[in-house]
């Protein structure tokens, strides 16, 4: 089935750039016949969308790309993950799908139902997901073809707080939480990103959101791609939960686009 017209949109880049910045959490948009399917009235659906979106990403990630001497490409969710969510898989059987955080969330971020009891999540998966991960598969392809490598850096964020459907929020919450993945993360990509991102107070990795995303048909079986989560503590650029942005964006994009600097060199 062919995706949802503005379900997504892969952002050409410079034709040698490596890098493709994916950005899968950052819109509130939500179609009006998945909308039927959520048991949140307005108000309430309002509010989880304030907490569970990755409030302007999407922007910091334009604005990196601006700022960069060589464009990359730019994936962009034009979705909210609250009709999927691409970094998850349909069938996984890890901890987020305990928590009714699957690839269909059943739950909300206070562990509130989000979707009924006994919801069929496969016509959203047929639907959404597996043509999200189609896409992101090929632009991955496309720049392995034109350059022999690639590098998937996600763009994401998180509240200063810890919210209840946070499996590991005890941990550290350091202004940017750099997440890695022990086959797709070389060191040197880490350091790179760690320089980046220096003027923000400190970087911590894996805590307390952890993991990469890259799509299965490399996943543990191709070491040209490489892949990098950043994650940015909201208070560091925007008012919680889902305010605006302020001065602090500005400055992330610039950091971003040092890390892209560095990969493309």
């Amino acid at each position: 089935m062919n995706h949802a017209p503005q379900s997504f949109q892969l952002h050409p880049g410079a034709a040698d750039s490596p890098v493709i910045l994916h950005v899968p959490h950052s819109s509130r948009a939500i179609p009006e016949s998945v909308r039927d399917g959520i048991v949140l009235d307005d108000r309430a659906l309002e509010s989880e969308l304030d907490h569970i979106t990755d409030s302007h990403t999407a922007e910091i990630a334009a604005a990196a790309v601006e700022a960069a001497p060589v464009a990359p490409w730019r994936f962009v969710n034009g979705l909210s993950r609250l009709v999927i969510d691409p970094e998850r898989f349909p069938d996984e059987r890890e901890e987020m799908l305990a928590a009714g955080m699957g690839a269909v969330y059943t739950h909300t971020t206070h562990r509130e139902r989000l979707r009924p009891p006994g919801a069929d999540p496969q016509p959203l998966i047929d639907r959404y997901f597996h043509p999200y991960a189609e896409a992101m598969t090929v632009a991955v392809g496309e720049r392995l073809a034109a350059t022999g490598r690639a590098f998937v850096i996600d763009v994401h964020s998180y509240p200063t707080e810890p919210l209840p459907y946070e499996l590991h929020g005890h941990g550290a919450r350091p202004p940017i939480c750099l997440g890695t993945d022990g086959f797709h993360t070389p060191p040197p990509l880490l350091a790179r990103a760690e320089r980046a991102f220096a003027d923000f107070g400190g970087t911590g990795t894996n805590s307390p959101f952890a993991g990469t995303y890259v799509p299965l048909k490399y996943y543990g079986k191709d070491r040209r791609v490489s892949a990098l989560m950043i994650e940015i503590r909201r208070d560091v650029y925007m008012r919680e939960p889902g305010g605006p942005a302020g001065p602090g964006l500005t400055a992330l994009a610039a950091a971003v686009a040092r890390l892209i600097r560095a990969l493309s060199d």
